[in-house]
């Protein structure tokens, strides 16, 4: 079987060609701030991402002909875990219906759908998407009826990586407590109680630490005042929030890469923010660990940030004494991707239908 796997993020699309379980292609196509500027709404780099994957299997010589196509799922309404046949209400709810967040993981539905329809005999899915909606009734609730708490998270990732650590000590993730936190371009910290992600923040705009390009929980009565205050329009104050906020309105750039080598060139400001970034990361943990009443098996640190040995180090100093701390750089996404379609095609697992 061959599987082609499409996983949009903030500042990057991945995308991987399988055999089987075995990779034969495993790309991660980087984009910069600049890169993706003059583009208004996410929707809008769909053709520019999709003709990317195009050219990077041109490139390389390898045909397009696949029995399936998954893509990294969109911010829809909430749905229980599982793999997703993509039809034309998922395609209609990603792009004008119920999603209501303008995220690159939205384009990860398109882009595999529009692929998928030029290969005769080819299908399309999705695998748990970020709407994964686990939360105990009490995390549900916030301080105000209009406003209830909701899940915008890496369920993919964090579900991949607590799997991958129970099978690393002869466990099963059911078995475990654990907390997990996805350190990239947003940032999700979330209680895995016995299989279940029964409380984690809305790592997309407004809930938690900030990160790279989200702005994290904000002093709610400032922003009132700023969405009043005439300087903005809607549009702009949603990018405050999520785009041109955290590290990259604080410094100018969401590539930690770059921000690393700036603190290493003796940028004591650089330092000051990720310091600040790290502190509010490593007090969100904290939190979830009063929701596990403090029975917490491990704390796991995955995404792209993990690479980083200061980042890494400056939170395993708050964070060590709540319970053993282990790293996953990077993440597990195209793998969980590819086995979820294989599963489907080869008759283990049953689509589900979105409706």
């Amino acid at each position: 079987m061959k599987i082609l796997v499409i996983n949009p993020g903030s500042t990057s699309t991945k995308m991987a060609v399988y055999e089987d379980e075995k990779p034969v292609l495993l790309r991660n196509i980087t984009h910069s701030a600049k890169d993706l500027a003059h583009y208004g709404d996410v929707t809008e780099q769909q053709d520019f991402r999709r003709q990317l994957v195009l050219d990077e299997l041109r490139q390389t010589g390898i045909p397009v002909e696949f029995d399936a196509v998954i893509g990294r799922g969109g911010l829809v309404k909430p749905l229980s875990g599982g793999v997703y046949e993509i039809n034309q209400r998922m395609i209609d709810d990603t792009r004008f219906g119920c999603v209501m967040h303008n995220h690159a993981c939205n384009l990860g539905c398109l882009i595999a759908h529009e692929i998928a329809a030029t290969i005769p005999g080819c299908r399309s899915f999705i695998a748990d998407p970020g709407v994964v909606d686990e939360l105990s009734p009490m995390a549900r609730i916030s301080g105000s009826p209009l406003m209830p708490r909701i899940a915008i998270w890496h369920a993919l990732n964090q579900r991949a990586i607590a799997r991958r650590y129970a099978r690393g000590i002869g466990k099963e993730y059911e078995d475990l407590n654990l907390i997990i936190c996805h350190l990239g371009g947003g940032i999700s910290v979330a209680a895995h109680d016995h299989g279940k992600a029964i409380d984690t923040n809305n790592a997309l705009d407004g809930e938690g630490p900030f990160s790279p390009e989200r702005a994290g929980s904000l002093p709610a009565a400032d922003l009132i005042r700023l969405c009043f205050s005439g300087k903005y329009n809607e549009k702009q104050l949603l990018k405050r929030i999520a785009g041109k906020a955290g590290l990259n309105a604080h410094l100018g750039t969401n590539d930690m890469r770059e921000i690393m080598e700036r603190i290493k060139q003796g940028d004591e400001h650089a330092r000051l923010i990720v310091d600040a970034m790290l502190y509010h990361v490593a007090k969100h943990i904290a939190a979830e660990s009063a929701v596990l009443c403090g029975n917490v098996d491990a704390i796991l640190l995955t995404g792209g940030m993990a690479h980083s040995e200061y980042v890494i180090s400056e939170l395993r100093k708050r964070i060590g004494f709540l319970a053993p701390v282990y790293t996953f750089p990077g993440e597990d996404e195209m793998e969980a991707l590819a086995l979820n379609a294989l599963a489907v095609l080869q008759g283990k697992r049953e689509a589900k239908v979105y409706d």
